[in-house]
């Protein structure tokens, strides 16, 4: 959508260019997160959803079936020839396909966006408009209006378009089909988070991840912090024993309220559900699914991508409850319980007027480490240090010379593409966005749940009539503990 109210991480960012001195020394460092090895010396850059499809996703067959088919197709050949251009299909014009459009165009030196994709024609005016007035990528546009597609295949046009790259930038829940759909066409895939909203969706992802390995397609995720060098490193010390073994992981995004888009004359309850998406668990996966997982994939990260035992949590809908707002919560706290006795506290809230922090602290046996932190009186956490047995901290001239987590996770995707070493991020952002999920869950039914019960769900939050304009999902109640059951 063209809205996607506060963006943590620019949020971040931002405040370190006006709080910390301007000089900029080189700052390289080795990847902790990804199989991909890369030196980065850039300074850091400043970043300046919608599609639908026909096909109901209960209508396609089992997901091990799906892989299979597909890893028997032939093997496509990925290597790219240094002066060939490369095209670049977006499917999603809001504000953060209008971003990713940006930085996809900036991360190579011959690449052009080819074609475009949007359940909305407004959608795709208003990204063309805004990349036509920003000098450094106008020139790489190439979509005449033939090549802007409309509807609920628009990405099926986009995909068959003749492009090399597609950027998947839709509301959530179409995450599943339209990734299966980029990697049966053999294009490599920018992959915004979360990759699904339910455990269906995540299934069919993760099936996936065997298939773009044997086709040496490179597929990146949206999941941004893991392609940020201070953060990188700063998991890579605690990867190393720098605060012994991890015992508590404590992460907060507390933010405050978030857009909406008030409905207009001929509007259908569909297109009022999908131009105000972040509102409908079946769109969103409610907002610790589509804003939190950033956190929560954090601390999948640093504990290695090994899931949760259980998790347990509370959740609720306290302020935002007019029906504009739909049906999901505003404030959740989860538990989530790993081997050893490891337990991460995630906290989330959208409630305007409250108390705004984002930060992440993992404590060992050996010492602290923040990942984001804050600096209020009485309260000195700063982000990307270590105190303890070992006392480190990355200087804030340091964090400013790293690039933009947002354009380098796009730097690193078309460098894959140029020298034929694939990226691929879909089994870790699967279960990250798994992660996400199971807080949910365990939020809207009251019940402690494992992970296996979660992954295992059958809950499908496809609309059932499929996706038409005439006719839109029944908005659910608001869930309820102990009443809402599991599925």
């Amino acid at each position: 959508m063209a809205n996607w109210g506060i963006c943590w991480p620019t949020v971040w960012t931002e405040f370190i260019t006006r709080h910390w001195p301007r000089t900029t020394p080189k700052f390289t460092l080795s990847d902790a997160g990804n199989l991909v090895t890369y030196r980065s010396t850039s300074r850091i850059l400043f970043p300046g959803e919608l599609t639908v499809t026909t096909s109901n996703r209960r209508t396609f067959i089992k997901t091990s079936a799906a892989a299979s088919a597909l890893a028997s197709v032939p093997m496509f050949a990925h290597a790219q020839q240094n002066n060939q251009t490369l095209k670049v299909g977006l499917i999603g014009c809001g504000g953060r396909g209008t971003g990713a459009a940006e930085q996809a165009l900036l991360a190579d030196r011959d690449v052009k966006l080819w074609a475009v994709g949007d359940a909305f024609q407004d959608q795709i005016d208003t990204c063309l408009q805004s990349l036509r007035g920003r000098q450094a990528v106008a020139p790489k546009l190439d979509v005449p209006r033939e090549r802007q597609f409309v509807g609920f295949d628009a990405y099926t046009q986009v995909i068959n378009s003749g492009v090399d790259v597609v950027l998947l930038c839709t509301s959530p829940h179409f995450r599943p089909m339209h990734l299966e759909a980029a990697v049966r066409a053999n294009k490599h895939v920018f992959c915004e988070k979360p990759f699904a909203v339910d455990a269906p969706g995540v299934r069919r992802v993760a099936a996936l991840a065997d298939v773009a390995r044997q086709r040496r397609l490179s597929v990146v995720a949206g999941f941004c912090w893991r392609y940020y060098d201070p953060m990188r490193e700063t998991v890579r010390r605690i990867h190393d024993g720098a605060i012994g073994d991890i015992q508590t992981l404590h992460t907060n995004y507390l933010t405050g309220a978030l857009w909406d888009k008030p409905r207009q004359p001929g509007w259908s309850d569909m297109e009022w559900q999908m131009r105000n998406w972040p509102y409908f668990t079946w769109l969103s996966g409610d907002y610790n699914v589509e804003q939190h997982c950033h956190s929560l994939d954090k601390m999948m990260w640093v504990m290695r991508n090994t899931p949760p035992l259980r998790a347990y949590g509370v959740g609720g809908r306290q302020t935002r409850t007019d029906a504009r707002f739909g049906h999901i919560f505003d404030h959740m706290a989860v538990v989530y319980e790993f081997a050893n006795n490891v337990r991460c506290y995630a906290f989330c809230r959208q409630q305007a007027g409250t108390h705004g922090e984002v930060t992440d602290q993992i404590i060992g046996t050996r010492g602290r480490a923040n990942l984001l932190g804050v600096s209020q009186a009485g309260r000195d956490w700063p982000p990307y240090s270590i105190s303890g047995a070992t006392n480190w901290r990355l200087s804030a001239a340091q964090v400013r010379a790293a690039t933009g987590m947002y354009h380098q996770e796009h730097n690193e995707l078309f460098a894959s593409i140029r020298n034929s070493t694939p990226i691929n991020d879909i089994e870790w952002g699967a279960k990250s966005t798994m992660l996400a999920i199971l807080g949910r869950m365990t939020c809207y039914t009251g019940q402690m749940l494992t992970w296996d019960q979660a992954w295992n769900s059958t809950e499908d939050l496809s609309p059932r009539d499929g996706y038409r304009w005439d006719r839109a999902p029944e908005i659910p109640t608001v869930s309820r503990p102990g009443v809402t059951r599991f599925a």
